[in-house]
C-alpha cells in the first residue's frame, strides 16, 4: 500500500459500484481482478482497492510522496461526469479555498520557479515535455490534461529588477465538483514537483 494513504480510502473505492465509477470517469474495470485502469497525465495506472495499491501499468513518472496515488483514488471515488467549463480559477476561488490554501497548504509553486530559474525557454521546454498545450496567458502558460475531466494550467511571469519570477496554477471551475480541497492540494503538489522530473532532458 502507498506509504501514508489510509486503507479506508481504498475501502471507500472498493464499496463503489464499478459501473458507476466507469460511467463517471471513463476508466476501465476488470471484474475478474477487481482492479481499475485509469489514465492520468498520459500514463495508465492500475488501482487495486482490494490489495490497497496504485501502480503504473508500465514505467511511469516518479511520484512525489504518493500525492498522485491519492489523487487517483479520490478521482475514482468522487469525480462527476461533468466536462470542463473552460473557465479558469485559482485555488482561492474554490469554495473554502481562501482559508484552506495557506500555511502548510500553500501551493508550492516555488518548486517551479526554483527549477525554471526565470528561463522562459526552459519553462516552455519542460511544459511541452510534460504534454502541455500553450495558453495565451502570463508571459508563458500551458494547459495540462491531467484527466479528460480535470485540466490544470501553469502560468509563469518572468522576473525583473523589482520582482522575482512567479509561477501560478489555475484550475477549471468544475474542479470543486470533482475533488475536496485536500485532494486539489495533492494534485497541485504533484504538478509542481513534476517540473523537477520531466521526461527526457529538461
Amino acid at each position: 500500500m502507498p506509504s501514508w494513504i489510509e486503507e479506508t480510502h481504498f475501502k471507500d473505492l472498493e464499496a463503489c459500484d464499478p459501473e458507476d465509477v466507469v460511467n463517471r470517469t471513463g476508466c476501465e474495470y476488470d471484474p475478474r481482478t477487481r482492479r481499475y485502469l485509469v489514465s492520468v497525465w498520459h500514463h495508465r495506472y492500475i488501482v487495486d482497492p482490494v490489495n490497497c495499491t496504485v501502480t503504473p501499468e508500465a514505467d511511469g513518472p516518479e511520484m512525489y510522496q504518493d500525492f498522485r496515488s491519492l489523487f487517483i483514488i479520490f478521482y475514482l471515488i468522487r469525480a462527476q461526469k461533468k466536462d470542463p467549463m473552460g473557465e479558469w480559477i485559482s485555488e482561492k476561488d474554490i469554495k473554502g479555498g481562501a482559508a484552506f490554501f495557506r500555511g502548510p497548504h500553500a501551493i508550492p509553486t516555488q518548486v517551479i520557479t526554483d527549477y525554471v530559474k526565470d528561463d522562459l525557454t526552459r519553462f516552455e521546454s519542460i511544459c511541452r515535455q510534460l504534454g502541455g498545450e500553450p495558453l495565451d496567458m502570463a508571459d508563458r502558460a500551458f494547459r495540462f490534461r491531467i484527466t479528460p475531466l480535470i485540466p490544470v494550467a501553469v502560468l509563469y511571469w518572468q522576473g525583473d529588477e523589482e520582482f522575482p519570477g512567479e509561477a501560478k496554477l489555475l484550475y477549471d471551475k468544475t474542479i470543486e465538483d470533482h475533488l475536496p480541497l485536500d485532494i486539489v492540494y495533492a494534485l497541485a503538489v504533484e504538478v509542481c514537483h513534476a517540473f523537477k522530473h520531466p521526461p527526457g532532458p529538461g
